[in-house]
């Protein structure tokens, strides 16, 4: 088989990789923290030298969290058709909106200017930093942390009756999903390339022949998806889970200095992504 069949491979959100680092073992709820205060600078940073900080700050924590750098690169690879695309779309139309910079090309409405070509960098760049750290999380974090940490994190906001605890099992359980869905994917796409369907024989950038491709599988997958989802229906009723009811928590977490001082240390890289002129 074709390594292009072996889709888990990059698929690294929803997996997780204990390795006992120093960032396996901080407070869920501060390593959430620190990922949403990062996540913030990254959208608002648009400058070249600012999200190329970025990114080797992302690498950074790949090493701290002695995660093989791989990984990461493997989670870039399936997001590489809606980076092209999105960039063409930046590159062709954003010019012609935008104000300031020089004009490179102008042809009808198509306008690529300065603007447009930073705008089409800033964005590549942005999607590799979310994730590489979408990445980092999921794989220093289980998924049983990270609906402990996101329902004690979004926990003042029961006082308004907001449901913390369905939203954060709605979020983990999503995140969960994606490389069993990936799994199943690639079962079906060895199961139809045995009876003589064209799958990962291509070239990668016949982004529309490779999205037809896809439609035999697609009802499939869905039947799978559905079925996935009775099942664990089953298994919580079974375990007699009740939303919305009050429960106990088995998991208590203890803050430590480590966890106060990673997220001083994400509010110093934000600080010195956005605040410092470039």
């Amino acid at each position: 088989m074709s390594a292009e069949f072996e889709l888990t491979r990059n698929i690294t959100i929803g997996q997780y990789l204990p390795t006992g680092s120093i960032v396996h073992r901080l407070d869920p709820r501060f390593k959430l923290a620190a990922f949403v205060v990062l996540i913030l600078a990254i959208a608002i940073c648009n400058t070249y030298v600012g999200n190329v900080f970025a990114i080797v700050m992302c690498v950074w924590l790949f090493q701290v969290s002695k995660i093989p750098i791989h990984y990461g690169i493997s989670g870039i690879k399936p997001a590489i058709p809606f980076i092209i695309v999105l960039a063409i779309l930046q590159l062709l139309f954003y010019g012609g909106i935008a104000n300031g910079g020089a004009v490179y090309f102008e042809y009808g409405f198509v306008k690529i200017t300065s603007e447009s070509i930073r705008l089409v960098l800033v964005s590549a760049m942005r999607f590799v930093e979310v994730i590489f750290l979408s990445s980092v999380l999921t794989l220093s974090t289980s998924t049983t942390e990270l609906t402990h940490g996101m329902e004690r994190l979004l926990g003042p906001l029961q006082k308004v009756k907001f449901p913390v605890h369905a939203f954060a099992l709605i979020i983990t359980i999503a995140i969960r999903f994606v490389p069993t869905f990936a799994m199943e994917m690639e079962k079906m796409m060895k199961a139809q390339a045995s009876r003589g369907a064209d799958f990962g024989t291509g070239e990668w950038w016949r982004i529309v022949q490779r999205t037809k491709d896809m439609f035999p599988i697609i009802i499939p997958l869905f039947n799978v998806a559905l079925a996935r989802a009775e099942d664990l229906i089953l298994a919580m009723e079974a375990r007699c889970y009740i939303p919305g009811a009050a429960r106990t928590r088995f998991a208590h977490y203890t803050a430590t200095g480590k966890d106060y001082v990673a997220v001083g240390l994400s509010v110093v890289i934000s600080v010195i992504m956005l605040a410092i002129p470039w």
